[in-house]
């Protein structure tokens, strides 16, 4: 299988659905000033059949994030936070560090390391903890046999969704090549000490706000070791993921051992059955249109229709929504809303409801709304 379609469905609620651990994912990347290796030439087709056939036994290391996504700062509302937070919601912008240890696919562990505190997602067998040193609070869940075989769920609309590995971002960078990407190689690189090759994927659309995706690639173990997204708005890249320390030795047994510190309050999850619920779901019972894809490739708009709660001004509406009514106002034949006009996404909530997103230019967004 793989390498980024075998990904346990570990998310059961924001914050943990943000970084639910990608349990049959190897987590390994790394940036450095090395100076630039040697290395045969690889053509882009043998270096997207590298990454897909990738299969390490085991890693561990230290995970850089940086996100310059354009966001205005919002207090009171999970992921806008600082850099120093350990909270698992918080790293939709600034810089934060990650430690990872990962041993196949049913033991991982990924902490986020804050300057006030931890937090840890690990899973041990299907043991699945996750732990907030802040807050000593810990909430356990057993991994439902299946979920092994489960293909990954598609993200959800909430801004604190980002992927915190360079698989994560390299499994949608790659899930978007098609007749509308561009992709070429630039050569070598040096990632943490390690040789690889930077594999570049640029979209041929004018209005995408995405200039380019960088990943680069180990040339031994055939993995992405950074992924770099860059805008249309800016030089340096708008979001990037990548270790700064990584060995590739199989870390021991007892690093995937949890046992709650005193005090800690423990709380017990269930997690979902892949396909469970959805026989026993009566389609005729949803009243929700199901969302609209305006566009192909890296120019696609979805236009969605919002429940009423997720658009409602109480605390406990959907994130995106409260962040949206908080920008400029913007009006069209299609109506009026809030535009959010990021580095590398753009969004309208209109006053009806409607919610359209996409990697692209506003303009992109008002001639989706107005053909609905």
């Amino acid at each position: 299988m793989s390498l980024f379609t075998e990904r346990p469905a570990l998310r059961w609620a924001a914050p943990v659905g943000a970084a639910a651990l990608v349990a049959a994912v190897a987590l390994v990347a790394g940036r450095s000033a090395s100076a630039v290796p040697s290395l045969p030439p690889r053509t882009p087709a043998q270096l997207l059949a590298d990454v897909q056939q990738a299969r390490p036994a085991g890693l561990s290391g230290t995970v850089v994030q940086t996100s310059k996504l354009g966001l205005p700062e919002l207090p009171g509302v999970n992921g806008f936070g600082g850099g120093s937070s350990s909270s698992l919601s918080s790293t939709v912008t600034g810089t934060h560090t990650w430690r990872l240890w990962y041993a196949g696919p049913t033991r991982s562990r990924l902490a986020l390391v804050g300057s006030l505190g931890e937090s840890d997602v690990i899973r041990n067998g299907r043991d699945l903890w996750v732990w907030s040193s802040t807050d000593k609070s810990a909430t356990h869940a057993l991994v439902p046999d299946e979920v092994k075989h489960a293909s990954a769920a598609p993200p959800a609309l909430e801004p604190d969704n980002l992927p915190k590995t360079p698989q994560d971002a390299a499994r949608l960078a790659l899930a978007a090549v098609d007749p509308t990407t561009s992709v070429t190689t630039s050569g070598a690189t040096s990632v943490a000490g390690r040789s690889a090759y930077d594999l570049l994927l640029r979209p041929k659309d004018a209005d995408s706000l995405v200039s380019q995706v960088r990943i680069s690639v180990d040339a031994q173990e055939h993995i992405p070791l950074r992924v770099q997204v860059y805008s249309t708005k800016a030089a340096n890249p708008a979001f990037e993921v990548g270790f700064t320390a990584v060995s590739f030795a199989k870390p021991e047994a007892s690093q995937f051992a949890f046992n709650p510190p005193p005090g800690t309050t423990v709380k017990q999850a269930t997690l979902p059955t892949p396909g469970a619920g959805v026989a026993t779901k009566a389609p005729q019972h949803s009243t929700s249109p199901r969302p609209t894809v305006v566009g192909r490739g890296w120019a696609s708009v979805v236009v969605t229709k919002l429940p009423t709660q997720a658009t409602s001004r109480s605390a406990s509406s959907g994130q995106l929504a409260r962040l949206l009514r908080t920008l400029p106002t913007v009006s069209g034949s299609w109506g009026r809303g809030h535009l959010l006009n990021g580095t590398l996404f753009s969004a309208v909530l209109t006053d009806d409801g409607r919610l359209a997103i996409g990697a692209v230019t506003p303009q992109r967004l008002y001639a989706a709304l107005a053909a609905k």
